[in-house]
């Protein structure tokens, strides 16, 4: 069957249309009651089956392959849990002049999730970069963000959070890492199939997002949490967003180089190191900001479509760059052994 293709000169992502439309939904219809209750049912085990999908496609021979360029992963761990975070404790400052302080804490939030995955290798290889360490930097970071997320959040929010402790974690750790570590186990037998129809990962992947966001805004608009935002304050995230990705677009780039990685290396650290995962992100949203999730996630939404649409316009512009010198670089002499760069797990 031949896919459907969404017109390359629209700058909006099809999928972010599809999680604007259930915010709308669950403004207009919120599920409220047993409905509450059954659609938030239904969303966690959906990102358990989608971790659990992760685990089943993860081939651990590329991830211990990927190990041996040991220096790009931890560049981009950095960036990701240390650098990121850093910007976002140095943000209270703007509290409460551009952010009232549920927008700050939901962009606190933001610079605590782990990278993308798909988007990350997507760019990298569009714009002719190192793929194969692109696949496993952003595998590595979702991978340490089931764990490192959660305690980041419950040392740097604390209570702010609305629901942070030992017991949320503990959700999290079920909800999230246990199916991954049950497809991992079971991936020997389950794993080529899942390998043979990726779009059922697509699926999951998509759906249960669809419905984490749908859960989360109906609890929202039945708490009536949206009152609290104005369009002045939507403005003032945007501009502290954009500053943002401005800062970590230019530091994974320029500071990828001071540190000698060859150009294909700079490409996958700065699209793996200047992102954040919706996908990763809301879940664990849903968890430690119970009813605050819908206005604490808003940050890390309008994030993910800005950081899209800015990183596509570099994607075609580095792509246009002239042929890099293929001669192997130290930095860069590990790479071949990475992977194929054909799997996108």
């Amino acid at each position: 069957m031949k896919r459907l293709t969404w017109p390359s000169w629209l700058p909006i992502d099809p999928y972010i249309l599809l999680l604007l439309g259930t915010v709308g939904l669950a403004a207009l219809l919120p599920a409220r009651g047993t409905a509450a209750d059954v659609a938030s049912g239904v969303s966690t085990g959906a990102i358990a089956l989608l971790f659990f999908l992760y685990g089943a496609r993860l081939s651990t021979r590329e991830a211990l392959d990927g190990l041996r360029h040991w220096r790009l992963h931890v560049t981009v761990l950095a960036c990701t849990f240390v650098v990121f975070p850093l910007l976002g404790l140095a943000a209270r400052g703007l509290e409460p002049v551009f952010l009232t302080h549920s927008l700050y804490i939901g962009l606190l939030f933001l610079t605590l999730v782990p990278s993308t995955v798909q988007s990350s290798i997507a760019f990298t290889s569009i714009a002719r970069g190192n793929v194969p360490a692109a696949i496993c930097a952003g595998s590595f970071s979702s991978l340490a963000g089931i764990v490192i997320t959660p305690l980041l959040a419950a040392t740097l929010l604390g209570s702010a959070g609305g629901g942070f402790s030992a017991d949320s974690i503990l959700k999290i750790v079920l909800q999230l890492l246990v199916p991954f570590v049950a497809g991992q186990v079971l991936r020997r037998w389950i794993g080529d199939f899942i390998a043979r129809h990726k779009r059922i990962t697509g699926l999951v992947d998509r759906g249960s997002i669809l419905l984490v966001v749908y859960a989360a805004f109906s609890e929202g608009m039945v708490q009536g949490i949206w009152h609290q935002v104005s369009p002045l304050r939507l403005a003032g995230l945007l501009a502290v967003e954009a500053v943002l990705l401005a800062v970590m677009l230019t530091l994974t780039w320029y500071g990828s180089k001071a540190l000698r990685f060859s150009r294909e290396d700079r490409i996958a650290i700065q699209f793996a190191g200047s992102k954040k995962s919706l996908a990763a992100g809301l879940p664990m949203a849903s968890v430690l900001f119970g009813a605050q999730a819908s206005l604490a996630v808003l940050p890390l939404m309008l994030f993910h479509q800005m950081q899209l649409m800015v990183c596509a316009v570099i994607a075609k512009r580095r792509s246009r760059d002239p042929e890099p010198d293929l001669s192997p670089s130290p930095a860069s002499g590990s790479r071949i052994s990475v992977g194929t760069g054909t799997r996108s797990d």
